[in-house]
């Protein structure tokens, strides 16, 4: 056996070309695989960890998906607004250690504008606790003044002291303009990999001034105040959209929850961000699948390379398999050769895209959190990880018996005589 292997050992290396091609396509093809699975991953991390550190949100009394998407994603709108006057009672509330008041409708450049506090920048967390940065600036301070998230300003181009218009209403092409009172761009936060990266932060004072003169989703006729009046005016908000709310004591969470759901003075709801986002990856990650599957059939395109190289080569190799049988070798050793050979380079070849995988992680790692927000961890494989690679290594070491049946079946007819 062991002069088998010898042999079989400098077939392969006379063959090391074809081989080393081979390897490299089963290589690529694990990256791929495992790749997506890690983006897939991590970005199922970083969608639940949108916001942590938050106990409940409250909003308008509608589905969870709805309120976690509008309060937290920015996406769509609220049926109903709540009250000011609901939130300064939660805020009241002797088991509530802070809030946060959010108040969206307005945009700028298709990036959702958000109405809030100072209270935003202090305790908004995401990920693993962590808190929001500031790679330039501070926060706002006063009426006309502006905190945009990473994206926005890397994407418009912005700086500090840049002075930008907010548009009435979200989407759509023909958005009336506030353009009788800009903002002063003063803060930009550092990336988070969260929808904060893609927003404009605004004062809830700022969201009141600039709908003044408005009434209805349209300016009043007639009318406009201009902004170095506008702190004339009463800017304390009748409605919010939504708030975040952190407790005190995480026990009272479900009390809490159930006080604000059988509140007689407004209908309202609370939900736990952490159950909403599990309910709300179930709608929106039904495309991770469709990724993995790609990818699968990515790694069954290098498989069925394999197989047709090593199944390719075997006109060539049946001079070198009858030698073989000529020095002892048994059909059956022939067969578990071929298939011992493909596993060879299918474990090779798994082993190799895990290491392009670390290295593409290492190189491209901080370019991809930079661009889009995706931050891939350089960790050991995970335990679904390491499953995809057996099932590959499997998949591969099955797909070679082939090529060693078909060894096995011309070495029994040809012997040492060549074919005519």
């Amino acid at each position: 056996m062991k002069l088998l292997i010898r042999l079989a050992a400098r077939s392969a290396w006379n063959r090391r070309f074809t081989l080393v091609l081979m390897l490299i396509a089963i290589a690529l093809s694990s990256t791929l695989l495992l790749g997506i699975e890690r983006v897939r991953h991590d970005m199922r991390d970083s969608f639940s960890q949108s916001v942590s550190g938050t106990d409940l949100v409250v909003g308008a009394r509608s589905s969870p998906v709805q309120l976690m998407l509008y309060a937290i994603f920015h996406l769509g709108g609220a049926t109903n607004n709540m009250g000011w006057d609901s939130a300064r009672k939660l805020a009241k509330n002797p088991a509530v250690a802070w809030t946060i008041p959010l108040s969206l409708g307005d945009s700028h450049r298709g990036f959702p504008v958000l109405g809030t506090t100072g209270d935003f920048f202090t305790h908004y967390q995401y990920g693993s606790r962590q808190s929001l940065h500031f790679v330039a600036g501070r926060p706002f301070g006063s009426v006309f003044e502006t905190v945009l998230g990473a994206e926005v300003a890397q994407s418009l181009h912005y700086k500090l002291g840049d002075r930008i218009v907010l548009s009435h209403g979200i989407g759509g092409p023909h958005l009336i303009a506030h353009g009788d009172k800009p903002f002063t761009i003063v803060g930009v936060l550092a990336r988070t990999g969260t929808p904060v990266d893609r927003t404009v932060h605004i004062g809830l004072d700022a969201m009141e001034a600039i709908h003044l003169d408005w009434e209805g989703g349209a300016p009043m006729p007639g009318l406009s105040i201009p902004a170095y009046l506008v702190k004339k005016f009463d800017l304390t908000p009748k409605t919010i959209t939504a708030m975040l709310i952190g407790l005190k004591n995480r026990a009272t969470v479900f009390s809490l929850q159930r006080d604000i759901a059988d509140d007689q003075d407004e209908a309202l709801m609370a939900v736990l961000p952490g159950v909403a986002l599990d309910q709300l990856w179930e709608v929106v990650g039904i495309g991770e699948n469709a990724l993995l599957l790609i990818s699968a059939l990515v790694v069954v395109v290098g498989l069925t390379g394999l197989v047709s190289s090593i199944l390719a080569g075997l006109g060539e190799r049946r001079r070198e398999l009858a030698i073989l049988r000529s020095v002892g070798a048994r059909p059956l050793d022939l067969f578990f050769l071929l298939a011992l050979e493909g596993l060879a380079v299918m474990l090779s070849g798994v082993l190799l895209g895990l290491v392009l995988l670390n290295l593409g992680i290492v190189a491209g790692g901080p370019w991809l959190e930079a661009q889009f927000g995706i931050v891939l961890h350089l960790t050991w494989p995970t335990a679904g990880e390491w499953k995809l690679l057996g099932a590959v290594v499997a998949a591969g070491f099955i797909a070679s018996l082939l090529p060693g049946l078909r060894a096995y079946r011309l070495s029994l007819s040809d012997g040492l005589s060549p074919r005519v």
